[in-house]
């Protein structure tokens, strides 16, 4: 499961909700990403640092992309459907996909983001999941 590598970039490597998701799912599913391209998440951590959307949800966004775009968004049938299923899960479990809002009802100091970001790797799994059974 997605969700057994977060310990091991979230706790040992103390990457941010943004970074551990998509290290994760570099490694989960074989993106091919490099270590270099995995900084572009760095500032979404915190809600891009201001507590606007979630890390966690822009990461899983880019996970997405990585798995159904060949080249370009518009040119992709499957991009539109999967991340707006992601982004649907996404509000339906915390009515909202803005990390202050969210930060608000999973944060504990003891462990910080660790509940959304498992339930990030949940929802990732399961659209992926459901889209391609389809």
């Amino acid at each position: 499961m997605l969700k057994d590598l977060l310990s091991k970039y979230y706790f040992d490597q103390n990457y941010n909700c943004a970074e551990t998701i998509l290290r994760a799912g570099n490694e989960y599913y074989g993106l091919g990403l490099h270590d270099r391209d995995m900084i572009m998440v760095a500032a979404f951590g915190a809600g891009i640092q201001t507590g606007n959307t979630c890390g966690a949800v822009l990461a899983g966004a880019g996970i997405l992309s990585m798995k159904y775009v060949e080249a370009k968004a518009h040119e992709s049938a499957d991009i539109k459907p999967v991340v707006s299923s992601m982004m649907r899960k996404f509000n339906e479990k915390y009515g909202s996909v803005l990390c202050k809002n969210i930060k608000a009802q999973s944060f504990r100091p003891e462990y910080r983001c660790k509940l959304t970001i498992e339930t990030a790797c949940d929802i990732i799994e399961e659209v992926i999941a459901e889209y391609e059974k389809q």
